[in-house]
């Protein structure tokens, strides 16, 4: 009887807790994700999702000797070492300067539980850190990743990137200026392709004092901050989706980067939201709130592709 007690306790405790958090994400909450409620969102993923399918291979490791330099690993629940599965890199938003990767497991639970090992890694932030810190550090994060996710079942030669924001900025300019890979020992082309959520790729004039403008306001010209001037027809494909409710990065962002893309004879496939904004573009992965519109089904089948195992030509016949 007893132990009867104690179990619906928790249950009614479990039940408060998730009616505390819907009453905030949907109640005016879902607008400080980004800046911090993702933690909550977080939560809420693991109260209300099923909890199968993923788990957290590792936490803390370093990929640089900043303190800002660490990242998670989220792998399929079955996944073992000997493994070649596909590897996406997840970089969060919170406009250069919020967040932590420890709040976005509702993304690496996703993805991982599409198949994909998932690396979300942190980055140096605003004000400590200004253009291109948070490129360098995205870039050996990437390089990591290359150099070490053999050995934690995932397949070197099927690595894509992945971000929401101000990590979709991140993203999209490691697929668009080689520098950023070169000046991290590693090639490039490693990067098989990119799925934006809500980036800024084209965002001047910098509105003054805003987050752009302390992340990168004084560099000069400000033309080499923004993807859309190293847009090239030999970029790895792109996926770039936006809602078109979306006041914090406006939807041309993504529509003008994709038509750049496309002009120049490369690939980018561009995805627009009704109904759906800054934040609730990121919640969709979420598993409570998967229903705001496909966000995760796509987002995947487009990684998917990208990451396929490349089966090399017949050899002609002698």
């Amino acid at each position: 009887m007893a132990d009867r007690t104690v179990r619906e306790q928790r249950r009614l405790i479990k039940f408060l807790l998730l009616i505390g958090l819907l009453l905030l994400l949907f109640g005016g909450g879902a607008r400080a994700i980004v800046a911090g409620g993702a933690k909550s969102l977080d939560l809420a993923d693991k109260l209300l999702g099923s909890g199968k399918g993923a788990r957290l291979l590792l936490a803390d490791q370093p990929y640089g000797r900043g303190v800002r330099q660490s990242l998670d690993i989220w792998v399929p629940e079955q996944a073992q070492a000997g493994d070649r599965l596909p590897v996406v890199v997840f970089f969060y938003g919170g406009g250069w300067g919020s967040g932590e990767r420890q709040s976005y497991g509702f993304a690496g639970r996703a993805l991982a539980n599409q198949g994909f090992v998932v690396v979300i890694p942190d980055y140096r932030l605003v004000p400590r850190a200004h253009w291109p810190d948070f490129l360098e550090d995205a870039a050996a994060a990437v390089a990591w990743t290359h150099r070490h996710i053999g050995e934690l079942g995932g397949d070197p030669g099927r690595i894509a990137l992945m971000g929401h924001s101000a990590g979709a900025y991140n993203a999209v300019m490691l697929a668009l200026d080689p520098v950023w890979m070169r000046a991290a020992k590693c090639d490039a082309s490693v990067i098989r392709g990119v799925a934006g959520l809500a980036g800024p790729y084209d965002f001047l004039p910098f509105e003054k004092g805003g987050m752009a403008d302390r992340a990168m306001g004084k560099v000069r010209p400000p033309e080499k901050t923004q993807p859309i001037h190293y847009a090239r027809g030999d970029a790895p494909p792109l996926w770039l989706a936006s809602g078109d409710e979306d006041e914090t990065v406006r939807p041309r962002n993504s529509r003008n980067l994709s038509a750049a893309i496309e002009r120049l004879g490369g690939s980018a496939t561009l995805r627009v939201y009704p109904g759906m904004g800054h934040t609730g573009i990121v919640m969709a992965l979420a598993a409570p709130f998967r229903a705001k519109g496909p966000v995760l089904d796509e987002a995947t089948d487009f990684l998917r592709g990208v990451t396929a195992r490349r089966v090399a030509p017949a050899a002609a016949a002698q």
